[in-house]
């Protein structure tokens, strides 16, 4: 990783990771599709009404994989192996701690009060809590099958990452299908189908890093006691991804319950509401997860040579994730703009004016998806390198500091200022808006970071001399 191509390196590590990441993604879209087919507009917005609580748990498990991941690779940097094998136990420790407490958590009162300010209406509520209650159970199986999968690529394995993730999706896709089309189970049905299919990504992950010989780091018992400096390094590192992720759940609570407010006034009805913004949030995340893809892949090459102080090569790498996203979002942006009719009725939805107003919401809030690839990597940069409060910020500008305010401001202005929109169909132009200036704000930041590079790089120039 200090010495190799930079193009060739982050090929081989981006190609599997994006596919694994659009992999992990495709557990909520296929969720979304079966239920969509098998129950119509309940089932859809049911799948929307538990995506906030579902994101929290995603949160959790990126918490811990992230920041673990990113400190192995750190460690391995400096040639400290047995600290990055430590980080890799205290990961799998952190996991299991972590499932406990959410599986409880969620078979208390409290999974009542998530429900109640994530929108949910009297038709979903129940389909709701079941499926949350039955995902809560298996939620140790993501936190391994999705968390501690990313270091198989930092091991130096990323095609075995992939295998991983694909043999979950695979299975999740089977299950779904059994369970929800041929056996009726419905919501129920879809949840345990998810969580087996997390359970063979699990179990691979665990057999790689138990029982592979040939594998770099390897979980053992001396190595999962939890260590105070270890814990708090992990989660410093994971802070980024869980604020993200966490900020995310934020804004779908707060929009959930605004679509209950505008849908009800809107020809589509509150559940029409729900059942759209489902589609077009699925769709949105399965794309940005290609470029989370990307940025997860940069990570072991940003904080190995940043570790090494090979600055020069840092930068490198920053430059061609950028570009490689870039493209990537481009070509998605060009997919979705020309056939989203054939996207939203993948879904299940064919009725003529929910998917017109379907279709107007995924293309416009989607519209500056090209850019939304600079913000991803180079956000993610700043937690790969050990600055994890930049990134933190630089994840909270886009879904606390614009687009919240923006979701609340733009429905009440917007229908004044373009009488031809209703409030419902102004909550979509709040997210190319707060696109746009969390790229401007991540400009900024950038340009700082790439003269403090300049910086040290010269300091190691002058030492050397």
């Amino acid at each position: 990783m200090g010495t190799g191509s930079i193009p060739l390196l982050i090929t081989e590590f981006a190609i599997p990771s994006i596919i694994g990441m659009l992999v992990n993604g495709a557990y909520n879209v296929i969720d979304s599709i079966f239920l969509g087919q098998a129950m119509g507009e309940i089932g859809l917005a049911t799948a929307t009404v538990a995506m906030p609580v579902m994101t929290v748990f995603m949160a959790i498990s990126m918490l811990v994989g992230n920041g673990g991941n990113a400190l192995a690779a750190l460690r391995l940097g400096e040639g400290r192996q047995d600290e990055a094998n430590r980080s890799l136990g205290n990961t799998v420790t952190l996991s299991i701690a972590l499932a406990v407490v959410v599986a409880v958590l969620a078979h208390t009162p409290f999974i009542d009060a998530l429900l109640s300010i994530s929108g949910a209406t009297p038709e979903d509520w129940d389909y709701a809590r079941s499926f949350i209650q039955i995902i809560s159970c298996g939620f140790i199986f993501q936190c391994i099958g999705m968390g501690v999968n990313n270091f198989i690529r930092t091991a130096g394995a990323p095609n075995r990452a992939l295998v991983t993730m694909v043999i979950g999706a695979v299975a999740c896709t089977v299950f779904n299908y059994w369970f929800v089309m041929v056996c009726g189970w419905g919501v129920q049905g879809s949840a345990l189908a998810t969580i087996c299919g997390q359970a063979f990504s699990c179990a691979f992950v665990l057999w790689y890093f138990l029982l592979t010989p040939s594998a770099p780091m390897r979980i053992r018992p001396r190595f999962m006691g939890l260590r105070w400096g270890t814990v708090k390094m992990i989660f410093a590192l994971g802070f980024a991804s869980f604020v993200m992720q966490v900020g995310m759940a934020l804004v779908n609570f707060v929009l959930n319950n605004l679509l209950n407010q505008y849908g009800a006034a809107h020809p589509v009805g509150t559940e029409g509401a729900l059942a759209s913004i489902g589609v077009v949030q699925r769709v949105a995340m399965f794309g940005v997860f290609a470029l989370i893809g990307t940025a997860v892949a940069l990570q072991p090459l940003l904080g190995y040579n940043y570790g090494a102080r090979l600055y020069v090569r840092v930068k490198k790498t920053l430059w061609w994730g950028i570009g490689a996203a870039t493209v990537i979002a481009t070509v998605e942006w060009a997919f979705i703009q020309l056939f989203p009719g054939q996207i939203v009725g993948i879904f299940g939805i064919h009725e003529p004016a929910l998917s017109d107003f379907t279709v107007f919401a995924l293309r416009v809030q989607l519209a500056v998806l090209p850019l939304v690839g600079f913000q991803i990597v180079s956000s993610n940069y700043f937690q790969a390198t050990g600055q994890p409060m930049k990134s933190i910020f630089l994840s909270l500008t886009r879904q606390i500091l614009f687009l919240i305010p923006l979701y609340l401001a733009l429905p009440l202005a917007l229908p004044h200022l373009v009488p031809g929109l209703t409030g419902l169909d102004a909550l979509y132009f709040a997210v190319p808006a707060a696109d746009c200036l969390s790229i401007f704000a991540t400009v900024i930041f950038v340009v700082l970071e790439m003269r403090r590079l300049k910086k040290l790089q010269t300091g190691e120039i002058e030492a050397k001399f």
